[in-house]
């Protein structure tokens, strides 16, 4: 069997497909149902990443991208929505060059969506069948999880816990 099609594969393919689809239908969501289906979700969503058989890819392969900036943008909207006005908030990151603590505003829906882009491209991709192609993106999609969207994860549901059960 290709690698492609292994169990943790097709694992992430499901739960990446469950969190795509529950966020393209989180349009007029109460906050307190959305967040808690996320709280369950996201962590999932990263054990199966990092579950993922690591293969060979080229740097120079840039798998075919399913999700627009329309596409990207109108999430961003809805769920900035949802989140109303605990969607912006403060985040204390530390700066090497200065060596100091340095405050960013940050957007709950904003993380979201970038999480959604990478596992959206990957699951249609997954989805098109072709097996050459899935591999290039399984590369692709594993460097952007160490680089970008893991820890977007991470802090992100960092703020989704702190909107449940600290405000």
């Amino acid at each position: 069997m290709q690698i492609v099609y292994s169990q943790p594969v097709v694992e992430f393919v499901t739960v990446g497909a469950e969190f795509c689809a529950f966020l393209e239908q989180s349009e007029g969501r109460e906050r307190e149902e959305f967040v808690d289906t996320l709280l369950k979700l996201m962590p999932l969503l990263y054990v199966k990443a990092q579950l993922l058989p690591r293969v060979d890819g080229s740097e120079d392969y840039a798998p075919e991208q399913f999700v627009t900036e329309q596409d990207y943008n109108w999430l961003r909207v809805v769920l900035a929505d949802v989140m109303a006005e605990q969607d912006e908030y403060e985040d204390f990151v530390y700066d090497e060059a200065v060596q100091t603590d340095e405050v960013r505003w940050r957007r709950v829906s904003e993380g979201l969506a970038d999480i959604y882009q990478p596992v959206r491209d990957f699951v249609e991709c997954f989805r098109a069948g072709v097996e050459a192609n899935i591999e290039e993106a399984l590369w692709a999609l594993n460097d952007n999880f160490e680089l970008y969207w893991g820890a977007d994860l991470v802090d992100t549901l960092r703020r989704l816990h702190r909107t449940r059960y600290i405000q």
